[in-house]
């Protein structure tokens, strides 16, 4: 599974107006894409996509409940590899022995990922993002 690129990097937050404060005004990030809770950028070089990713969402991308499962430990980060064929990497990662969080699927803004979390909390995904290769940014539209 060559991965081609990091896709998108999220710290996972609890406290959301914090993380805003911190990486908005403390460090300075143009935090120009987003809602209320979720913000993002895609302009900032060294990374095609920052975003802080509320723990409510995380859970709802990996289990479709606001409520992350009390037996898994809460992740800090999400990471997204890019890769050509996410079917296939989601089935080397199983065939390696790794458990997916769920299975490939397709995101309504076009990311076709699969998730898992690593051996160290981390929320990892294989993924193929269209936007991204484009060199298009959510902001304007995709």
């Amino acid at each position: 599974m060559p991965v081609e690129f990091v896709a998108s990097f999220s710290p996972i937050v609890e406290d959301v107006a914090a993380a805003r404060a911190f990486y908005g005004r403390t460090l300075g990030i143009d935090l120009e894409g987003g809602d209320e809770e979720y913000a993002f950028t895609e302009r900032l070089d060294g990374v095609k996509h920052l975003g802080l990713w509320p723990l409510a969402h995380a859970a709802e991308a990996c289990f479709g409940t606001p409520e992350w499962p009390a037996d898994l430990p809460h992740p800090q980060a999400s990471i997204e590899f890019e890769v050509a064929d996410v079917a296939a990497a989601a089935e080397e990662l199983i065939e390696g022995g790794h458990r997916l969080l769920h299975g490939v699927r397709t995101e309504p803004w076009g990311q076709t990922v699969a998730r898992l979390l690593s051996e160290d909390g981390l929320l990892v995904a294989v993924c193929h993002t269209p936007h991204l290769r484009e060199g298009r940014h959510l902001t304007e539209g995709s």
